[in-house]
């Protein structure tokens, strides 16, 4: 049985680590390079790094930092933010990413998945969607859940996928940084849509709601935090200790 994977995320702002809630509000939390490297050491199965604001911005993203980054990661490091073309994917993989994601890129552009697929195989191919609900609807949401685009998300994460996305990473801005949860009706709705592994993002809060999770949709591949890990509220060792208790696939 394929194990579940515990991913910690790394948002960055100005080369510093930063958390909020419902993406608004952020605060300075630490060095990604040294959060990383302690991830690494900590029993993460993955590392994601997204540079918030490179495509608010309309910048690239800094290669630097995630240089010293991925000099200090031995574990898949998925990277994201600014990516808009395939020349971004090859700068971000040199750089010493493992894959990439893409949000607003693929938005803006429908033929970036197919061609970045077609170059690097859809398994470095990440489609990470925004999305919130509007009016009885989930919607995707572009720069860095900022805009919201009206496209009707699961059909659109659907779209991608049969373009060559490889995994999905879902961040439901509703319940981000609340700490209450994650969102399993979004979740729900996206594993019924699409054959590629889910990573679930949004909504942590303790070592129960990964139980929760994992229990409630077993297609989920991955469940990604940032601050509970953060700032210490909750161990990567004892999550998976627990998960091991509960019967739930895990890499101790």
């Amino acid at each position: 049985m394929i194990t579940k994977r515990i991913i910690p995320c790394l948002d960055v702002r100005d080369g510093r680590v930063v958390k909020g809630v419902n993406f608004q509000d952020l605060n300075d939390v630490n060095s990604p390079v040294e959060l990383a490297k302690y991830y690494s050491d900590n029993g993460a199965d993955e590392l994601v790094f997204y540079d918030i604001t490179a495509s608010s911005d309309g910048r690239k993203i800094f290669t630097d930092i995630l240089r010293q980054t991925a000099r200090n990661v031995f574990i898949p490091l998925t990277v994201g933010g600014g990516i808009s073309s395939v020349a971004d994917f090859e700068r971000v993989l040199s750089c010493g990413a493992d894959k990439v994601s893409v949000n607003t890129g693929a938005i803006r552009n429908p033929g970036l998945i197919p061609e970045a697929a077609k170059l690097y195989g859809s398994q470095c191919v990440v489609i990470s969607a925004d999305v919130k609900r509007v009016g009885g609807e989930f919607h995707v949401f572009a720069r860095g859940g900022r805009d919201d685009t009206g496209i009707e998300a699961i059909g659109w994460i659907r779209d991608c996928v049969n373009n060559g996305a490889g995994e999905v990473v879902l961040n439901s801005i509703d319940t981000d940084g609340v700490k209450r949860g994650f969102d399993l009706e979004m979740l729900r709705a996206v594993c019924d849509a699409v054959n590629v592994p889910v990573i679930a993002s949004g909504g942590a809060g303790s070592i129960d709601d990964f139980i929760t999770l994992f229990n409630s949709i077993p297609k989920v591949d991955a469940g990604l935090a940032a601050s509970i890990f953060h700032f210490g509220e909750v161990a990567i060792k004892d999550l998976k200790q627990r998960m091991y208790e509960e019967n739930i696939p895990v890499r101790l």
